[in-house]
């Protein structure tokens, strides 16, 4: 779908469907008291008839109306205008974009970003519609005969904003539109890795499509395999590895948009292609949502793919480490003790707590780039979902400031976060009485005490991690990746290319 501005009045508009909104107790906003008068009174006749219901987001197609050159007009309920904030707006745009998935359409004209003003700006409404439009129209077929060829699941070719705006602002307008299709385009890859089954998707898989992006993007991609691993020391990937017959891998790519001297962002995605549990064994019920345990790491690609589209001013390092997580007779066993890259020892008393055994070794690799500061992300602990559940992810880390920039590239983006204490009261939760420290922590607060160990191999720089076991994938019925948190993170790298690293911010909120 293509995305671009209009400057044309609605009745002139030439397109296959006006989006104009109706709000309060039924009454026309700008664009559609304009269609009104072009029509002479015809929307507010058919308003007459009652089809249209008070509910939010609830819309009465028109076709032919008198006077205006487009074919159809959209009316959409949008409630009090007082109230249309962010999150009123984005369930409006989702179920605009339900309803226009369902006609034949070329070419659609949103007037709702520009008349929609209170509680946020043009510009982050126009991110939201493309967003939220791209998901809706967003599909996974590949693994079904009979395709669903129907013309109306098309996507529309056009989809134009309206605004009035001066050429500085529609400069940023159109900055804005190329943002959010570079971020979509990053999205529709993760969600395209993490939706394929295990059986297709495996560490060779993941590695291959990894050199491809490479290949397609100008990134530096190196690829160890099991031999290198071993010589590298990371003993606690081999370990979680040790139980599959599908060879691990351990893929680092490099991103330079700026300066050599610049240290990079590190991005450390988890990725377990299939998580059994190990001897641990997951119960049954549900186990098919665990190919979906590399969500971390398809996010790390979808991130460098956005990033190399916007070609973003900064240096990226992203490294994931991939493996299956199965059990047999050479499966690593509770009790055992293994040794880390880091040179620090772990008892492994629960084998489905693996995804922090991998990172741990691919956290201290990253050392050796002396990164600016690290984030990892990892569909880590049930204990997340039962915290915060399936709408924000679980953050904790050992910086303020770069808590406090992930906070706030949540709110710009909507794909938000929740800080987590990571206090040395935990800590001790994690000892061990035969190692360094034990996989898991004794008592509550497993997703905390999850985090403690990982902290203990992030000591030499700026660290955040990012749980995303509530929001990597959705359930039930609607069982897909979602691609979160891609738009997270590209909006924190764009903030820091437009000078925004939080420290100025934090200086700001303390006084």
């Amino acid at each position: 779908m293509q995305y671009m501005l209009t400057s044309t009045v609605a009745a002139q508009e030439v397109s296959d469907c006006l989006i104009v909104g109706i709000i309060g107790n039924m009454e026309l906003s700008r664009a559609a008291e304009a269609l009104d008068q072009a029509s002479q009174g015809y929307i507010r006749h058919q308003l007459a008839q009652g089809d249209l219901v008070g509910e939010l987001g609830k819309s009465v197609l028109l076709y032919s109306v008198p006077g205006i050159t487009a074919k159809r007009v959209l009316l959409v309920y949008c409630g009090e205008e007082k109230n249309i904030k962010l999150p009123v707006f984005r369930k409006i745009v989702s179920c605009v974009a339900a309803r226009i998935k369902l006609m034949q359409l070329n070419r659609v004209c949103d007037y709702l970003c520009y008349e929609s003003a209170c509680g946020s700006d043009f510009y982050a409404r126009i991110r939201q519609t493309v967003e939220l439009t791209e998901d809706f129209f967003y599909t996974f077929d590949q693994f079904k005969t009979q395709k669903a060829d129907k013309p109306y699941y098309a996507a529309p070719k056009e989809f134009a904003f309206f605004h009035l705006l001066d050429p500085t602002e529609i400069l940023q307008a159109e900055t804005v539109i190329d943002q959010a299709v570079a971020i979509t385009a990053g999205i529709h890859l993760a969600k395209d890795l993490a939706n394929l089954p295990a059986n297709f998707c495996t560490p060779i898989y993941m590695a291959e499509q990894a050199e491809r992006l490479g290949k397609e993007e100008g990134l530096v991609v190196t690829v160890l395999e099991k031999e290198e691993i071993q010589r590298e020391g990371m003993g606690a990937l081999l370990a979680v590895a040790q139980g599959s017959e599908q060879p691990l891998r351990f893929i680092i790519l490099q991103y330079h948009g700026a300066a050599k001297e610049q240290r990079p962002v590190l991005l450390v995605g988890k990725g377990v292609t299939f998580d059994l549990g190990g001897a641990c064994i997951k119960p049954a019920a549900g186990m098919e949502e665990m190919k979906f345990d590399m969500a971390g790491a398809a996010c790390v690609l979808g991130v460098l793919k956005a990033v190399t589209i916007l070609r973003l001013p900064i240096n990226i390092v992203g490294i994931m480490p991939l493996t299956e997580n199965l059990l047999s007779g050479s499966a690593v066993k509770p009790g055992d003790v293994i040794k880390s890259l880091s040179g620090q020892t772990i008892e492994v008393i629960n084998t489905d707590a693996e995804g922090r055994l991998i990172l741990a070794d691919a956290l201290s690799y990253g050392e050796r780039f002396d990164p600016e500061l690290v984030i990892d992300m990892a569909t880590l602990t049930h204990a997340i979902i039962v915290a915060l559940g399936s709408v924000t992810t679980g953050l904790m880390g050992n910086d303020a400031v770069l808590i406090q920039e992930i906070e706030t590239a949540g709110k710009d983006s909507y794909d938000r976060v929740w800080p987590l204490p990571l206090w040395d009261d935990y800590q001790e939760q994690i000892d061990s009485n035969v190692a360094d420290m034990s996989n898991i922590g004794v008592g509550g607060g497993k997703s905390i005490t999850a985090a403690c160990f990982l902290s203990r191999f992030t000591k030499k720089f700026r660290w955040a991690h990012l749980d995303i076991a509530g929001t990597a994938w959705k359930t039930g019925k609607d069982k897909m990746a979602t691609g979160r948190p891609v738009s997270l993170l590209v909006q924190f790298l764009l903030n820091r290319c437009q000078g925004r690293t939080g420290y100025e911010q934090l200086k700001v909120k303390s006084g």
